[in-house]
């Protein structure tokens, strides 16, 4: 098993920045690709970003380009990522997600999810 514990969720402003993380064991965290995944109420889970195991690739889902950054530190063993501008449309459980090869689909292992709440 792979464990992810997701953290950094919260109530924000639309227009406010907010940074989630995601933690690991470490034992073969370089190994995987790794993204992040959300799921609003009500709807299903759709793909918002994912990172290359060197961190060399990054791929975004079109609704979050030029807002969203994610990152990865190999070294503690996290991954990041960086919400600017944060809309109301943003609001969902945000799940962290590893996985052996790239992709924006689904994932091999997923955390519980942190709650991202955006107020107009």
């Amino acid at each position: 098993q792979v464990p992810l514990v997701e953290s950094g969720g919260g109530l924000v402003q639309a227009g406010d920045s907010l940074r989630l993380s995601c933690a690991t064991s470490g034992r073969t965290f370089s190994s995987y690709n790794m993204g992040w995944f959300r799921q609003a109420s009500g709807k299903e889970r759709e793909f918002v970003a994912v990172i290359s195991w060197s961190g060399g690739r990054t791929y975004y889902a079109d609704s979050v380009k030029g807002r969203f950054t994610i990152s990865r530190d190999n070294a503690k063993n996290t991954v990041y990522l960086q919400m600017h501008s944060l809309k109301p449309e943003d609001a969902a459980v945000y799940y962290c997600a590893a996985s052996r090869v790239m992709q924006t689909v689904t994932s091999d292992y997923w955390g519980q999810g942190t709650q991202v709440t955006v107020s107009s």
